[in-house]
């Protein structure tokens, strides 16, 4: 919403969507925190840097046990002004002399060099508050001998400045090391240069794991973020922090050594371009160590990065500088794990760098060092529901080998469910398994030929294993001609590390049909994988069978791989009909009387082509949801959300559902909230949120009322038009507004607006491109206000006109159809 808005929204004279000037969105958007977590039982400060989040008022957190408030807001500053630079650099230097001073070392020359030019226009009691808990910033008073007409430079506002006086030299040294080198040398990322620092209280009994944080401002909510509750101490790291560095700018090797960090921990940090942080630990010998590494699952994709993430790579040095393990991924995942069993006590250090030396603020990592149980392989890999079911583990640090499932119920909105294995005093990495309703059975060797085939009856679902590289595992069941089959692998969606490929076969050897990734069509990828899994390894045949007789599923690995860790469960039956939905974005913001959009996106599954309606799951006093049919074979849908204009002013958690009809059975399925992120300037992926949260504010000007007149689609033929006719609320007369569609499908137009005796109408015309689509969905028709900035003085150039949003009508469902 915008402070533009006045007291009508609807319209007597509007112009058509194609309006002068640049629409103007100012959404607001984190891109990343720092630290990216914190321990339960303590006050954790951190920076959440990003984009348009001046103003911000409040935070967010999803779960129990925790909550956070803003401490302060600081703006873009791209150290651009030189003298400013210089004003850093000398403060900087003043207070590295004090500190070797305190410590009784004669600073190296290096230190003096270059030691302050001019006074500053501030003795340091001024520029430096006393150290306190909120933030405050050193400050630079007006010099009485300063010229009049010459500019004042003070010390810029950010947040590593703060109570600069009482930094020690390692810190000092963290805020040369990211304000001035490598940032000198490269272009700073906008999308990252605003920062927000925030107080975040976690209880003693808080749970463990991921909560998401959103930051709220005056121009609407951000993106979610995660930040992790740990039950571990956490450590900070702190620039530069290798082995080269601190003799080099410190001239550490005259002050004290540090001492080794206490395990188990947590690592915390940020890498710059060319960045390389080490940390130096105690090992007992014995110790079977878990180091885990978490930068990927934290900001699953960063903006302008290729390949779209920070690739972080883990190296183990013995006391002698020795490498003595390395590892750069976990499986399929990037975040490494390594796993280390100490062989003779003494000093290690732990480094950690991006695989290809790039770097910046949003490159957040942090280590968990520990002693914890990591699984690392599960058979089977789920149950029937309602079943008595267990698993086999078996991983780093476990005691038991054995684990009960939860398969009493399937989640309504996916058949996969995660769990740990609880290790005493820290539980495991994350298991995850499905319940399905069908029987099961287990693979049985030797089943690697024709010949040796294992028979079942469908519908079934076959847990087993590609034991060894080469391994084929192959299933024989009898077909009917016309008869149409499924065969489906849950593998890399269960963590397991197998890529599969699938073969149905006749009794011949001919194949009917073939599959190695199921890729999934709209050039949104892996709906079902959580939006992380890049390369969709699970493999999907449906096919109808030519001839009646025995058939054959082969299964293998694509890649030659096998293991004890390569389970999979086959599910062979019928096609039944089945979807899933994602809605995006999962953060929406409006005003009491206010209407938002939202998509909706489904995945097909066994054939279901039907109508999907779309509804709020106990919906709060006021909420409405416009254009909720999702059209029989639509990938995805346009929904608006309205709010009444009485709603009480404060955050909702909302649920959407979707209902079908399947095969004579009503089915019901949640619609997980999702962001809808890009991929190294290319690929789109829904990644799944905790919270589908709207934040409704206080209206500021009336708020008119618009419903859709008649029922059903509005019927367009092609290279024809058809009018739309809404009821309005309140007839008031504005000139300067327009009226525009919202991403609508190519060929489709607005024109002719008109406004009287209560109803809003205008035309939609779709040109004849639009034939051969024939499109059915929602359009979206958004309200805007042309925005002319004044001139600025000094005859120069105007900044451009821009359209400012206002509102949007409610969705409209329309249909092109053949003439």
């Amino acid at each position: 919403m915008s402070k533009f808005r006045t007291s009508g929204f609807v319209l007597l004279v509007m112009c058509i969507a194609t309006a002068q000037g640049e629409t103007i969105r100012r959404e607001p958007h984190i891109g990343y925190l720092y630290p990216g977590g914190g321990q339960r039982g303590t006050v954790v400060r951190i920076i959440a840097g990003g984009q348009f989040l001046n103003g911000a008022a409040d935070v967010y957190i999803s779960g129990e046990g925790i909550n956070a408030s803003v401490v302060k807001y600081y703006k873009v500053n791209m150290f651009n002004n030189k003298d400013q630079r210089e004003l850093v650099q000398q403060k900087l230097a003043e207070v590295r002399l004090k500190r070797f001073k305190e410590l009784g070392i004669t600073p190296p020359r290096s230190q003096v060099r270059g030691k302050a030019k001019a006074k500053p226009t501030t003795s340091n009691k001024a520029a430096t508050p006393k150290k306190t808990t909120t933030s405050k910033e050193t400050t630079t008073a007006k010099s009485e001998k300063t010229p009049a007409n010459k500019q004042i430079i003070g010390m810029p506002s950010h947040p590593l400045l703060v109570d600069i006086d009482n930094k020690s030299l390692k810190e000092l040294a963290h805020i040369k090391d990211i304000l001035f080198f490598p940032r000198r040398m490269i272009q700073p990322n906008r999308q990252i240069a605003e920062s927000v620092v925030i107080d975040i209280t976690i209880d003693p009994d808080a749970k463990p794991g991921n909560r998401e944080i959103r930051i709220k401002t005056p121009t609407g909510l951000t993106n979610p973020m995660v930040f992790q509750v740990a039950t571990l101490p956490e450590v900070r790291e702190l620039e530069p922090n290798d082995d080269q560095a601190y003799p080099k700018i410190l001239s550490m090797a005259s002050l004290p050594k540090e001492k080794p960090l206490r395990l188990p921990t947590v690592l915390n940090g940020q890498i710059m371009p060319g960045d390389v942080d080490r940390f130096r630990f105690k090992g007992q010998k014995g110790q079977k160590l878990v180091m885990e590494a978490h930068a990927r699952s934290l900001i699953p994709y960063l903006s302008d990065a290729v390949p779209g993430w920070f690739q972080a790579t883990l190296t183990l040095y013995d006391d002698k500088n020795n490498e003595v393990a390395f590892v750069d991924d976990y499986r399929f995942n990037p975040d490494p794990v390594l796993f280390y069993e100490i062989p003779r006590s003494g000093e290690y250090e732990l480094e950690i760098r991006d695989s290809i030396y790039r770097g910046r603020e949003d490159f957040v990592y942090r280590i968990a060092i520990s002693e914890q149980p990591f699984v690392t392989q599960v058979f089977p890999l789920g149950g029937r529901e309602h079943s008595r079911a267990s698993i086999s583990i078996d991983g780093w640090n476990m005691q038991r080998t054995q684990l009960p499932l939860d398969a009493q119920s399937k989640n309504n909105s996916s058949n996969i469910q995660r769990t740990t294995y609880d290790g005493g005093k820290l539980p495991s990495n994350p298991i995850i398994y499905a319940v399905d309703t069908i029987a099961e059975t287990t693979e049985t060797e030797s089943n690697n030929t024709p010949k040796q085939a294992q028979p079942v009856t469908l519908p079934i679902i076959v847990n087993g294993r590609i034991d060894q590289p080469g391994d084929t595992d192959m299933f024989k069941f009898s077909g009917r001609r016309g008869k149409k089959v499924v065969a489906e692998v849950y593998g890399r969606r269960l963590n397991s590390p197998v890529d599969s490929l699938l073969r149905l076969t006749k009794a011949d050897g001919t194949t009917v049909k073939f599959n190695d990734d199921y890729i999934v069509k709209d050039g949104y990828l892996h709906k079902d994988t959580g939006g992380l899994t890049t390369h969709h390894a699970d493999s999907y045949i449906m096919a109808e069978l030519p001839e009646n007789g025995t058939y054959y599923v082969h299964l293998a690995d694509s890649q030659n791989q096998g293991g004890k860790a390569y389970g999979y469960r086959l599910r062979i039956a019928e096609p039944k009909g089945e979807f899933t939905l994602r809605v995006t974005p999962s953060s929406l913001y409006t005003y009491a009387g206010g209407t938002v959009s939202m998509r909706v996106h489904v995945l097909r599954k066994d054939g279901f082509d039907g109508q999907i309606k779309v509804a709020l799951k106990d919906p709060p006093a006021g909420f409405s949801i416009q254009g909720s049919a999702i059209p029989e074979g639509c990938d995805q849908i346009r929904i608006t959300l309205a709010i009444a204009p009485k709603v009480p002013v404060k955050p909702y958690l909302l649920e959407l559902q979707g209902t079908a009809l399947i095969a004579g059975r009503t089915v019901t399925h949640t619609a997980m909230p999702a962001e809808n992120m890009m991929q190294a300037f290319l690929y789109r992926h829904l990644v799944p949120s905790q919270q589908l949260l709207i934040d409704v504010q206080k209206k500021k000007w009336p708020q008119p009322f618009f419903k859709l007149i008649g029922d059903g689609p509005v019927r367009i033929a092609s290279g024809d038009s058809a009018r739309v006719r809404l009821k309005m609320g309140k007839d008031k007369v504005l000139n300067n507004i327009k009226l525009e569609l919202n991403q609508p499908p190519k060929g489709l137009t607005l024109h002719d607006v008109k406004a009287k005796d209560g109803t809003l109408s205008f035309e939609l015309k779709a040109d004849e491109e639009l034939k051969a689509t024939g499109f059915k969905g929602n359009v979206i028709v958004e309200g805007f206000r042309k925005y002319t900035p004044k001139k600025k003085v000094n005859n120069k150039k105007a900044p451009p006109s821009r359209l400012i949003s206002l509102d949007f009508l409610p969705a409209i469902p329309i249909e092109i159809v053949k003439q």
